[in-house]
């Protein structure tokens, strides 16, 4: 995430408060979504992102193959746009409350998750 300019991550914040917008208001804030399913399902994912977190890259196979479950969770939601999905790494990090959520499962998760959500959405999105 470090190697992103700050006027690009300036783009991927607003990509992501603005598509998060949009589609909360026009989704009746989300009400299709099963929402304890998808913390089930990010749980599990979190907790195999876990065991990778200083031992493999986040460019490795095994990591990018949690990092497209994850987009696919997030999905659920809303599709959403290459910066968006950048932003939300950003927003983990910056919020404080989903930090130490994201850090629970490893003191280092919301980090390594933010770099390899960048890899992921730079090569697949």
């Amino acid at each position: 995430m470090n190697n992103l300019s700050k006027e690009y991550v300036s783009e991927c914040r607003k990509a992501l408060e603005e598509e998060q917008a949009y589609s909360l208001s026009n989704t009746n804030n989300w009400s299709h979504v099963n929402r304890e399913l998808v913390h089930q399902d990010w749980d599990i994912l979190y907790k195999k992102l876990a065991e990778y977190v200083g031992k493999l890259t986040v460019a490795n196979d095994s990591v990018q193959s949690l990092i497209k479950e994850h987009f696919e969770i997030a999905c659920r939601f809303y599709t959403p746009s290459k910066k968006a999905y950048i932003g939300m790494g950003f927003f983990y990090k910056e919020n404080k409350e989903m930090e130490k959520f994201h850090n629970s499962y490893h003191p280092e998760m919301v980090d390594y998750l933010g770099n390899a959500i960048v890899h992921y959405a730079k090569n697949n999105l």
